[in-house]
């Protein structure tokens, strides 16, 4: 926070009280505390294998190496507790000596430490029958100071962590305002009127008081009780008035510095306590507003840290001893604060949901920051460095920044769960508690002694009691203001002589009158100075026996300085010495670790190298057995290679020796038809006696090396065998219907009048036949790819004259007419009956475009962010196939997205063929498939 000055700077810090660098430290007192198990059937994971030592042992499902042993790890401890330890006992050791402490005007700090579940909160508050440490720490100050206490509001807080002395009046008008207003709880006039939650919780053969009480002082005890709760400190003692219709949550308190750099909670409350049972009703008070929530693995864990803190005035008596000096400097202020924190959890243990898991993070968080601030003390403390330690990141460890860094005795109290199921936890607290004992705190000093003789409220008390003896031996009463003193010392003087005073002048009875008077009045004063000589006397021997007291004090102080110095000279031998034994022992330890993993890791060296020469052994006998493998392959696909050269020239000379033998069988039938031609026109120009016109020569035959020439042009693809098995007549009726033989033709007169003989011209039979079977025009229409018309003879005969008629057709010579047709279904080469053809529909060329896709993507994809996408250019994108997109397409695709082994998303693209079924539908035939996936370049690469 900043002020408004010049220049707007900030405001300069105010220097601390500067610390001597010879300070005497001393290390945080760890102890370990182990709870009993909860069930017979648990398995336990902890050892106590001496008063400071405990063993941990890996549960059963955990192996803590890779051969599969148990690792045992021992962690050292200032002192353990075992299952068996009463809160006495517990007491005795760790809290006794705070109290002390305390009482002596030197600060403490005790707190819990732990996993969820191990004990904590019974550790610092107990139950009825088993008080825990805080009942009995204010038990044990009570039961000392008790005598000693200072009336109600003597001491009052001035609201900066500081406390001033009132007067009797501003004292007597508190507590009258008190007792009017009824605001703060009486003291309970016994133990039975106490609350029933913290009945019986300390018996008395169990109260313990300290001996060491400076007598000459005035006491007076504050108690305050916090929680931090999600990293906001709430006050648990705060009266806030409860608003039924709209209430309102808990205001957090703030964090503050007073004058000494102590940090303290601003606008806390804090109630003045008189006995033990108040002070336990004021604890309840506030522990019944600290948040607890019920988990998996507690019933009442509690889901904040908890910090009472109990503050002790102490100021001397003035020198009479009756009052109180009114001196705000000569009061001296202490604080013993009681830590509950709270147990860190897994949220994989607790299934903790909603509030419990932001608690749960809040609580593992504040404690992270804890260790953290641990180990930078440590490494400041051993290393020499200067670095930071991040108190303000948590409210925790900023409230104990003082503590910390300043002086007193810091003790913790590590509760640990003997369960396997802890294991892990439990591994993590002890490495914390270990480097928590390295760290050193600057013991307390002893506060500076007050100038006044000692035992002062002891003389005055003995001057009364000797005042009171001493008037009792002359008989008179123990009161020297009591009424009938007077008396006996007025009856003790000369007695007046009865007279009657008749006259105002009477000569005989008032000189007698007056010389009693007087007589009286020499007593009287004979008597003062006689007490005023036994007064200066007695002041005097007083004086003298001050001086000799206070001489004897001094001296005695002296030798006491002497012995505590070489008390202290002892102690920080011995703590040396055993700080030097610990560390022997720790090296050793740490040598036997080493040892033991160099030894493991020397095995392990000789286990790779092993399998590392094995793994190459195996290697090149892979390599050989591949290389030999290649070669068979080799072989074999050479001789494959071979053999199927072999097969496919042996089949094309079978194919041509075929074509030859069919176009042998095709010219033979020629010639028989060519001889009936000509015998049948011969016989008509005989018959008519002879025509004008002369037949045309008889064109000559090719030559055989022509037609096998000519057969070599043909296609390799086989051709239907002609059936031999027909008759000859059927062959000729076939022979006649295939061929479109060109025939030189004759002139009109001659055709009109061969069309009058008795036999008909080949064209007459041909017409007939026509006729007969009439030709389908779409049949003549050759299908290179269907298998009817894989095989076409070309027409023997080249002359210049040829003229092929077929349906009034005329063929130019030299051009190549079809060897067989198709008539209602027949081959007329091969005289069988074949299905009509399948007639493929028209494709355009793929360079203009003509394929259409289907672009199937489901709406379950993911659009990805990359550079390359499946764009498909001219195509129906549908999320679902349907028969309407597949019967305007040719082209399929399918996007399909699967998770690949690195985790990344891998897309394919499914590709394929759009074909036409006979039923009227369509088929996907899938040909091909593309693969898109993405990859990390700094990923690790898998196996």
């Amino acid at each position: 926070m900043q002020r408004a000055g010049y220049g707007r700077g900030k405001t300069p810090r105010r220097p601390g009280p500067k610390k001597a660098s010879n300070i005497d430290k001393d290390p945080v007192g760890v102890y370990c505390r182990i709870r009993p198990l909860g069930g017979e059937d648990e398995e336990c994971c902890v050892e106590m294998i001496s008063s400071s030592t405990i063993q941990l042992h890996a549960p059963d499902g955990l192996k803590a190496n890779r051969n599969g042993e148990y690792k045992e790890t021992q962690y050292s401890f200032k002192k353990v507790f075992g299952i068996n330890t009463t809160q006495m006992e517990l007491f005795e050791d760790i809290a006794k000596p705070l109290v002390e402490d305390l009482i002596h005007c030197k600060n403490g700090l005790l707190f819990t430490y732990g996993v969820t579940g191990s004990g904590k909160t019974f550790t610092m508050t107990g139950s009825p029958g088993e008080g825990g440490l805080l009942p009995r720490s204010l038990d044990m100050l009570f039961n000392s100071i008790g005598p000693f206490q200072a009336k109600r509001f003597v001491f009052k807080p001035d609201d900066k962590n500081g406390l001033e002395i009132q007067s009797q009046v501003d004292a007597l008008l508190e507590r009258q305002k008190r007792d009017s207003q009824q605001s703060v709880p009486k003291t309970p006039s016994s133990r039975q009127k106490a609350d029933p939650e913290f009945a019986d919780m300390i018996s008395s053969e169990e109260a313990c008081k300290s001996d060491s009480v400076d007598e000459d002082c005035c006491y007076s005890v504050f108690v305050s009780y916090i929680e931090i709760y999600n990293n906001y400190i709430y006050d648990l003692l705060e009266d806030a008035p409860f608003d039924p219709i709209r209430p309102k949550p808990p205001q957090s308190k703030i964090l503050r510095e007073d004058q000494n750099h102590n940090m303290y909670v601003a606008g806390c409350t804090e109630v003045e306590v008189k006995s033990t049972e108040e002070a336990f009703e004021v604890f309840w008070k506030g522990q019944k507003k600290r948040r607890i929530a019920n988990t998996q693995l507690n019933r009442e864990s509690s889901r904040s840290h908890s910090v009472f803190t109990v503050k002790l005035a102490q100021a001397p008596l003035d020198a009479d001893g009756d009052h109180i000096l009114q001196d705000k400097n000569q009061v001296n202020v202490s604080q013993l604060c009681l830590v509950d924190l709270a147990g860190s959890e897994r949220t994989s243990r607790t299934r903790a949901e909603g509030s419990r898991l932001r608690e749960a993070g809040n609580i593992n968080q504040s404690l992270m920051t804890l260790r953290t601030c641990i180990e930078v003390l440590r490494e400041n403390q051993m290393c020499g460095t200067n670095k930071m330690v991040p108190y303000r990141d948590s409210k925790v460890t900023h409230l104990f920044k003082n503590y910390f860094d300043g002086e007193g005795k810091v003790r913790m109290i590590v509760c640990v769960n003997p369960n396997a199921g802890d294991y892990e936890e439990t591994m993590l607290v002890m490495r914390f508690a270990e480097m928590t004992q390295e760290v050193e705190v600057a013991r307390p000093v002893d506060r500076p002694i007050c100038g006044l003789a000692a035992g002062r409220r002891y003389r005055n008390q003995a001057f009364k009691d000797e005042l009171s003896r001493r008037l009792e031996e002359r008989g008179g009463p123990s009161n020297a203001d009591d009424p009938a003193l007077v008396n006996h010392l007025i009856e003790s003087l000369p007695a007046l002589p009865g007279c009657e005073l008749v006259d105002p002048a009477d000569d005989q009875t008032l000189p007698r009158l007056i010389e009693v008077l007087e007589r009286r009045h020499r007593v009287r004063q004979m008597m003062s100075e006689q007490f005023n000589k036994t007064a200066n006397s007695l002041k005097s021997m007083l004086q003298q026996f001050d001086s000799q007291l206070s001489a004897k004090d001094t001296f005695l102080h002296e030798q006491q300085n002497k012995l505590s110095e070489k008390d202290k000279l002892i102690l920080n031998q011995r703590s040396e010495i055993e700080r030097l034994e610990k560390k022997s022992k720790t090296l050793e330890y740490k040598i036997d670790i080493l040892q033991k993993t160099t030894g493991m890791y020397e095995q392990d060296k000789r286990s790779l190298q092993q399998e590392l020469e094995t793994r190459e052994q195996r290697l090149q006998r892979e390599l050989s057995e591949r290389r030999r493998m290649e070669q068979r392959m080799q072989g074999m696909v050479t001789d494959t290679r071979l053999k199927w050269e072999k097969e496919c020239e042996r089949r094309v000379n079978a194919k041509q020796l075929e074509m030859q033998n069919k176009l042998w069988v095709k010219d033979e039938k020629l010639k028989q038809l060519k001889a009936i031609v000509t015998e049948t026109s011969s016989t008509s120009s005989g018959g008519g006696g002879g025509g004008p016109s002369e037949r045309p020569e008889k064109p000559e035959r090719p030559a055989r090396e022509r037609d096998r020439n000519m057969a070599q042009k043909r296609s390799a693809s086989p051709s239907p065998h002609p059936d031999f098995s027909q008759t000859p007549s059927r062959q000729n009726r076939a022979s006649v219907r295939a061929v479109q033989d060109p025939l030189p033709t004759s002139t009109p007169s001659s055709s009109s009048s061969s069309s009058s003989s008795a036999y008909p011209s080949v064209a007459s039979c041909i017409s007939e036949w026509e006729h007969r079977f009439p030709v389908d025009s779409s049949s003549q229409t050759r299908h290179p790819g269907t298998p009817q018309y894989r095989s076409r003879t070309p027409a023997p005969y080249y002359g210049a004259s040829s003229v092929g008629r077929r349906r009034g057709q005329r063929w130019a010579a030299g051009t190549e007419a079809p060897a067989a047709t198709l008539v209602y279904g027949l081959d007329l080469e091969a005289g069988t009956r074949t299905a009509p053809p399948v007639r493929p529909t028209h494709r355009r060329s793929q360079s203009a475009g003509g394929e259409k896709w289907v672009d199937h993507k489901p709406a379950s994809n993911l659009d990805l962010d990359t550079v390359m996408q499946p764009i498909i250019p001219n195509a129906i994108k549908v999320s679902t196939p349907s028969e309407k997109a597949l019967s305007k397409c040719h082209k399929y695709v399918l996007r399909h997205q699967e998770l690949a082994s690195d985790g990344e998303i891998e897309t394919k693209l499914i590709k394929g063929n759009v074909f036409k079924t006979r039923g009227g539908g369509q088929a996907v035939q899938f040909t091909d498939i593309e693969t898109l996936r993405q990859e990390c370049p700094t990923a690790p690469r898998m196996k």
